[in-house]
């Protein structure tokens, strides 16, 4: 078991990290962040305006720092975005502090799920497909890396049997630290 004391969820935009997330959290008592809306609650901007006039460096740069912040709280649920994996200080924040779980998809799957999608910067492109195939070519092998648990999502389409299903693969796999320390005694 690996001791920690917050989950992190990463995978490819469409895997279900926020939908599942809130589940989680909900189910195993804990706080739930969502860090690409934590980053348009804090600049007062939405990512894909952030995208617009930063570009995706000055995306990045926002949600590097913003993860640093949250990674380092206790006993909380973080939904990352699909590109936070790109960074390897971002790789190494999630590893160092919480369990990490990829929610592993499939591109049927990230299609389907976001066919009516038109808020993602990166899906803006001609040709969805051969983007997510990109996306996935470039971002798969770091998120088995930094993963402790690697969960397949969309294998009965439901999101809530995808949170039950992580819990009780949780209950074994992860070793919960102390969300807070113990207060120090006095003689």
């Amino acid at each position: 078991m690996n001791p920690a004391p917050s989950l992190f969820l990463i995978g490819p935009m469409g895997a279900g990290k926020t939908t599942v997330g809130r589940r989680v959290a909900a189910q195993l008592g804990l706080d739930f962040h969502d860090l690409d809306h934590e980053i348009e609650e804090r600049s007062g901007a939405t990512v894909t305006l952030i995208f617009e006039l930063e570009g995706e460096a000055g995306f990045r740069k926002r949600e590097a720092e913003l993860l640093g912040e949250l990674s380092g709280l206790r006993g909380i649920v973080l939904s990352t975005g699909g590109g936070a994996v790109l960074s390897a200080d971002n790789r190494r924040h999630l590893r160092e502090r919480g369990y990490v779980v990829y929610l592993e998809t499939t591109i049927e799957q990230q299609l389907k799920r976001l066919a009516h999608d038109r808020k993602r910067p990166l899906l803006a492109a001609p040709d969805r497909r051969a983007k997510l195939a990109r996306l996935a070519a470039e971002r798969e092998p770091l998120y088995r890396e930094t993963a402790d648990l690697v969960v397949p999502t969309g294998l009965n389409g439901s999101s809530g049997a995808t949170a039950r299903r992580l819990v009780e693969e949780l209950n074994t796999q992860w070793q919960r630290s102390a969300t807070q320390a113990a207060p120090e005694r006095t003689a």
